[in-house]
């Protein structure tokens, strides 16, 4: 027999293959799955044609029916299917209540080192059937390119957003610092420094972040160019860059990492030097529920992290 011919086995077929292995007879098998036993009959008779073997021995009078050894071995694999589809069935439903399923999530840096690890434990303990994908840019512009082609379903973004299908709830407003090496006499300054002093100073700065680049522009407005000797989008470098006397950075608290030795960390500016940390999604496709769940509980994360509280929604 050609192996094309499986093509016709049908599920009913292996259920009633089944049935009548429990029942040991045809009629009790009918009965157990709501058939008449012609209908058990022709089944079997049409799962022998296709697999060309002979599944059952038919002893007559009143002796059980029984499996042949190619039976058994089918009704093994037929144990198999029927297991596998009740658990697809129990997972599309789960999809269908937003209980399970896959949530990609686009995210950066310091929303990786900071807050991810808080969200994702909490998240998870609550929906644990939810399959999360993280996706790392360093730049929130490519992880909105890749929410509207509909690569990622949220993403951690920098307000304000650029022109697109998006929406957006603020998460927390992240002041930015002056990172200054230990030894520094800035570090041992009661009064924070300012603008002024900033520009005096040889900077380590970004490559990509736009956030950044706004502040970049401030100091400009403030008097002239910033000394920038040295550029990278990694916090690390950045971190031990400053803490080998190379110079100052300016970035994010929530970059800042506080247990790196060798580096102090300075306020700076005021509240308008700030970057407002959000959470987005494209407003014309299906926001799950879980994914519903995740921007909340990031809100009751960024909460705790926060210095101020967050706006409202963003369209």
């Amino acid at each position: 027999m050609r192996s094309d011919g499986w093509l016709g086995l049908e599920l009913r077929h292996l259920v009633a293959l089944k049935a009548v292995a429990d029942e040991g007879a045809f009629g009790r098998a009918a009965q157990s799955l709501g058939y008449t036993q012609s209908a058990v009959s022709q089944q079997i008779a049409a799962l022998e044609r296709i697999v060309g073997a002979r599944l059952i021995d038919r002893p007559g009078g009143p002796r059980p029916v029984t499996l042949t050894e190619a039976g058994r071995l089918l009704l093994s694999h037929a144990e198999g299917v029927t297991a596998r589809l009740q658990a697809a069935q129990a997972d599309l439903a789960a999809l269908g209540a937003g209980d399970a399923g896959p949530l990609r999530i686009g995210t950066y840096q310091s929303v990786g080192a900071k807050i991810l690890p808080t969200l994702l434990r909490s998240f998870c303990a609550e929906w644990p059937k939810v399959d999360i994908t993280l996706l790392e840019r360093t730049d929130d512009r490519d992880l909105l390119t890749l929410v509207e082609r509909g690569d990622v379903d949220l993403s951690f973004v920098v307000l304000p957003l650029v022109p697109g299908p998006f929406r957006a709830v603020e998460l927390m407003r992240d002041p930015y610092v002056l990172l200054v090496q230990a030894d520094s006499p800035l570090a041992r300054r009661e009064r924070p420094p300012a603008l002024r002093e900033i520009l005096e100073l040889p900077l380590i700065g970004y490559r990509t972040c736009r956030t950044t680049g706004r502040v970049e522009e401030r100091l400009r407005l403030a008097g002239r160019e910033p000394k920038v000797v040295f550029r990278s989008d990694d916090n690390g470098t950045i971190h031990g860059m400053v803490g080998a006397g190379v110079g100052c950075a300016v970035m994010p608290r929530l970059a800042v990492d506080d247990t790196y030795d060798g580096v102090v960390v300075r306020e700076f500016g005021g509240r308008e030097h700030v970057r407002l940390i959000a959470v987005a999604w494209h407003k014309d496709r299906y926001h799950s529920a879980a994914a519903q769940s995740f921007v909340e509980t990031a809100r009751d994360v960024c909460a705790d992290l926060a210095e101020e509280p967050p706006e409202s929604l963003v369209a």
